[in-house]
């Protein structure tokens, strides 16, 4: 049985905020999300502060007519039009960025040794695995480097992203602050296996962060964009990413999806959370 959806309530008093040293934060053992935090009414549904998701976020989401509460009608048109939209843009943006995506390749062939192409694997609908396809933005022996360093792990362990990744190269740094890293990402969007408007793509570990709710998530395909990536992205923090995923499937509509596409093109234009 799913969890109910996902209500906002308004926000009380902020807890004071708290001197840091000056090296900056250590980052805190990785954990399971603790649920209670977000006040679980006593019919399962999640009553978050107004502001839990950013106000960003509460704008573009607003109080939408749940996705449970359409007719089977409803739901149906929602995801023949969801798809249709899903191969037009796709297949366009492919065919107008090929002279670019070339460009790219050949500019990360030519600045570091290694493949072009870095492939992940990753939960797709209904807990399918298939490897995400990017521009590769870091050193080939990336994974060995973290593994070698402690501190690099606790936190890449703690929000599955590194702030200042020294793995990265140069080349990949600008790739991954234009966004044109996941460019290559639109051939699984045409393969059906990613949509255009959805929760971000997790690694399997990453589920147990998701917690009560790592099965609702698996109820819809991953997106290339979505409300994390234009909220945002990794300036917040998980439980914010896990709610905005949620919230999301809980109201997606194709206004929704168009609303989220739009402010995408914003959002890389102001390079926003990129890292």
């Amino acid at each position: 049985m799913q969890p109910n959806p996902i209500t906002l309530r308004e926000a009380t008093a902020s807890a004071p905020e708290v001197e840091l040293p000056p090296h900056g934060p250590v980052p805190p053992p990785a954990q399971t999300l603790s649920w209670d935090a977000f006040d679980l009414d006593g019919d399962g549904a999640a009553a978050l502060p107004a502001d839990a998701l950013g106000a960003h976020a509460a704008q573009l989401l607003g109080r939408g007519r749940p996705f449970e509460e359409k007719s089977e009608r409803g739901r149906d048109l929602y995801a023949f039009c969801k798809r249709a939209l899903d191969i037009l843009v796709a297949a366009a943006l492919l065919v107008v960025a090929l002279p670019l995506l070339a460009a790219v390749a050949l500019l990360v062939k030519a600045t570091s040794r290694g493949p072009v192409f870095f492939r992940h694997r990753r939960l797709g609908l209904a807990g399918a695995e298939f490897d995400c396809l990017k521009f590769r933005t870091m050193v080939v022996d990336a994974d060995e480097q973290l593994r070698r360093n402690e501190f690099l792990w606790r936190q890449f362990e703690h929000s599955y992203k590194l702030k200042h990744d020294p793995r990265v190269t140069r080349v990949g740094g600008f790739l991954r602050r234009t966004s044109l890293d996941e460019l290559p990402q639109l051939v699984h969007v045409l393969r059906g296996q990613m949509t255009l408007v959805g929760p971000r793509p997790i690694v399997r570990p990453e589920l147990e962060k998701y917690s009560i709710y790592a099965d609702k998530l698996l109820t819809v395909k991953p997106g290339l964009s979505g409300l994390w990536q234009v909220c945002g992205r990794s300036d917040t923090t998980y439980p914010q990413r896990v709610m905005m995923d949620m919230h999301y499937i809980d109201h997606r509509s194709l206004s929704l999806d168009l609303r989220l596409m739009l402010h995408t093109v914003g959002a890389v234009v102001r390079k926003s959370g990129a890292c």
